[in-house]
């Protein structure tokens, strides 16, 4: 796990660039993700002062926006889509399924840090249901035996 002081030196050049811009604090935190992969709580304090913020106003963005993360994350992330339509045609086994084939829950990260599994709430596909999204790609009509296929396919291409 990095050093605080570490994360700190990190992203002091991203909230100089960010300062003066109105609103900045959610470009400052994408680029901050976009740098390190996640916006580590030991950051909170620099961009609160860098920004002339509460730490709690710069917590309560992190906390809201479930796009930011606090913890690293692997080097594939894979939603699987909770809505209704996606529940209705299958949703819940396939999140079962995937549980159980990579060892983690919601919100984990497989040990070899292959893999991190979320649930998303729409990703507008509902259409084609059951649905994932692998990075940035949208995936329709995933049963398990797909899934298998799709998480096969991340490991062969790392």
């Amino acid at each position: 796990m990095e050093t605080s002081a570490q994360n700190i030196a990190d992203i002091s050049h991203l909230v100089t660039q960010y300062q003066a811009v109105p609103g900045g604090l959610l470009p400052l935190l994408h680029a901050i993700q976009g740098e390190l992969g996640y916006v580590p709580e030991s950051t909170v304090p620099a961009i609160a002062t860098g920004l002339n913020l509460s730490r709690a106003e710069v917590h309560g963005v992190i906390s809201f926006y479930h796009d930011f993360k606090t913890h690293s994350v692997g080097r594939n992330t894979v939603q699987i889509c909770r809505a209704e339509a996606c529940q209705s045609m299958g949703s819940r086994q396939l999140e079962a399924h995937a549980k159980q084939a990579l060892g983690i829950d919601y919100h984990e990260t497989t040990a070899d840090g292959s893999i991190t599994l979320e649930p998303v709430y729409c990703l507008g596909n509902c259409a084609c249901s059951p649905s994932v999204r692998i990075n940035d790609d949208i995936v329709a009509r995933v049963d398990a035996a797909r899934f298998d296929e799709l998480v096969a396919k991340l490991g062969a291409s790392q």
